[in-house]
């Protein structure tokens, strides 16, 4: 949010207290704030998460709040609505909190950990806890990142071979704003290996055994104040299966604060 600060012209009777009243006001007025809020609320085509869809092919409403602190901590939380069959239920709640900040000159690291709730589901666990760490950093006109997730052995992890039953997420983005337009040009490919691989949707005598990929591209902009829209083209190595991995666009209106 920016912020515009207009001058006034004291009369020459106040000039005294309004030169010694000027510095403190002018202090508190700049002092950095300590925690910050931001959220969004969005409407999407399709919730896909790895290139898998969470929604049964179909739209998802979707919204998040995290407050930061000037020391770089956040906490936050982020939800989604899904289709995603009873063990899940209808609703996606992920929990988060961690650090972010400048590491060296152009690189940020941010770290934390992931708490992935499902409130409605039953039928079993379906709850865990996920680890992440990315660094980016400007390179010319491109936005870089790239991180990870790990997902240690947990109740909830689906695990159908005994080789494996853990899962290991690494990804990277890249965004490109073009100049002189609200337009952003972004890339992303991420590789999956362990139990949360797409196979989970195919046979499950193999489906702890697999290693997939998932990528988009789009492009996104900024249309109005707060308003911004994207659209993106999803994909997913592995079996297709229609409405949840099959290749597919992804139209999305995001309302930021």
């Amino acid at each position: 949010m920016l912020l515009s600060v207009r001058g006034a012209i004291a009369a020459t009777l106040l000039a005294g207290t309004a030169i010694s009243a000027a510095p403190a006001f002018a202090q508190d007025a700049e002092a950095p704030k300590e925690i910050t809020i931001t959220g969004s609320a969005a409407l999407t085509s399709d919730y896909r998460f790895r290139g898998v869809s969470q929604s049964g092919g179909d739209i998802a409403i979707q919204g998040g709040i995290t407050a930061s602190h000037a020391s770089g901590f956040y906490v936050g939380t982020w939800s989604s609505s899904l289709d995603n069959g009873s063990l899940y239920g209808s609703t996606e709640v992920d929990l988060f909190g961690g650090w972010t900040g400048q590491v060296s000159s152009g690189l940020t690291l941010d770290a934390g950990l992931l708490y992935y709730a499902y409130p409605n589901g039953t039928g079993g666990a379906s709850e865990f806890f996920e680890p992440y760490a990315s660094i980016s950093g400007q390179v010319g006109p491109a936005k870089l990142k790239v991180g990870g997730n790990y997902a240690w052995k947990q109740k909830a992890l689906p695990s159908y071979t005994s080789s494996k039953d853990d899962n290991i997420y690494l990804y990277s983005n890249v965004d490109i704003a073009i100049p002189n337009t609200p337009l952003t040009v972004s890339g992303h490919i991420g590789y999956t290996d362990g139990v949360l691989s797409p196979c989970y949707y195919c046979d499950p005598v193999v489906a702890g055994d697999k290693t997939n990929w998932d990528w988009s591209i789009g492009a996104s902009a900024t249309v109005y104040g707060p308003l911004s829209v994207s659209l993106s083209y999803v994909g997913v190595t592995g079996p297709s299966v229609d409405s949840y991995t099959d290749d597919t666009v992804v139209a999305t209106l995001t309302a930021s604060f």
